[in-house]
């Protein structure tokens, strides 16, 4: 605008000189003897006159000019403040971000602990089940054993050789002699088994030995006590002792966690190596691959914590940690999907 206004003062300017030029050449052009004419004073008040306005109009656009360039640096300064507005939105915008994430970090653990502690209640109450039938196995047991201890109610012959029928009103059972010192738990010559001495040689008396599963549910009882050293010991015996089992891949998790929470960030990352590489299935893999990643931005291993990520959202799209995952790219302002290089 201020351009194309100084463009057409200026052309003004070149017509009136133009056409001040002109009459000069006819005025000296002209004989000197009509010097004194009348046209030629007429045609010089013209000149004088378009003089005048060429100054006029020099001056309104001086004054144009001088409003413009007001404008112009009032437009600046209301672009710069626009400016450091958007700045400072942004940077509450990105503030707003970090705190959302961290608090979906938050409840994403929680739901991974009240998952974990479902699991722990259903093992208990499977366990429960488990001992009750086996106190019923073991009354059974007890009641059968004392069943075969109890004395014939047969009638015995009396001294006289007459048969003294038994009461039919009540027939009080009879204790067992006692075996011989030196012989108990044996079956001497003339024994009966009525009279067999150890009734609890009939129960079960082997003990089996915790499995992974108790093993895991101890680890994790004292995990979310934050009994860390406890559960890190716990945790390694399930590993060592069921490596194959699924609940060592839970277990490599946890101890990622918690060398995460201790700062040991290297640790965790290959605690969290090993969830991935050795159990592909385990459903700690998506929690593995985005806490993976915060491990390797916090030891300042950006590339590697942004490839991470992809990975996530690559594996499991539609689980939660890959929604984290976005929210996290799109706030370090980092594409989801890298870009390919121009060919």
């Amino acid at each position: 605008m201020p351009t194309d206004i100084s463009l057409k003062a200026a052309q003004t300017r070149r017509a009136a000189l133009t056409i001040a030029c002109a009459l000069l050449t006819l005025a000296l052009a002209t004989p000197p003897a009509f010097a004194v004419n009348k046209d030629m004073v007429q045609l010089q008040t013209q000149v004088q006159e378009l003089q005048t306005a060429v100054a006029r109009l020099q001056q309104s656009n001086d004054e144009r000019m001088g409003v413009l360039k007001d404008l112009v640096q009032q437009s600046a300064d209301t672009v710069n403040k626009m400016s450091v507005a958007v700045d400072a939105l942004q940077q509450q915008i990105r503030a707003q971000h970090d705190a959302t994430n961290t608090k979906l970090d938050q409840f994403s653990g929680q739901v991974q602990t009240l998952n974990d502690s479902l699991d722990e209640v259903k093992a208990r109450l499977n366990n429960l089940e488990k001992a009750m039938k086996s106190v019923q196995d073991q009354q059974q047991s007890i009641d059968a054993a004392l069943q075969n201890l109890a004395p014939n109610s047969a009638a015995a012959p009396n001294a006289t050789g007459t048969v003294t029928p038994p009461d039919t009103a009540f027939s009080a059972p009879s204790v067992a002699p006692a075996p011989p010192a030196g012989k108990k738990g044996r079956l001497l010559p003339g024994d009966t088994p009525g009279n067999a001495p150890d009734a609890s040689s009939a129960l079960p008396s082997k003990l089996v030995p915790p499995d992974a599963s108790a093993l895991y549910k101890t680890a994790l009882s004292d995990y979310m006590a934050a009994r860390y050293a406890l559960a890190t010991t716990e945790f390694g015996e399930v590993i060592r002792s069921s490596p194959n089992d699924p609940l060592a891949g839970n277990s490599f998790y946890y101890l990622g966690e918690i060398d995460y929470r201790s700062g040991k960030y290297a640790t965790a990352i290959k605690d969290y190596d090993h969830v991935l590489e050795q159990f592909p299935n385990n459903a700690k893999g998506p929690v593995s691959h985005l806490h993976k990643g915060q491990a390797l931005f916090e030891t300042a291993k950006r590339e590697a914590g942004i490839s991470e990520l992809r990975a996530l959202i690559t594996r499991f799209p539609n689980s939660p940690e890959a929604a984290q995952a976005r929210s996290k790219l799109n706030g370090m302002g980092v594409p989801i999907v890298p870009k390919r290089p121009a060919q």
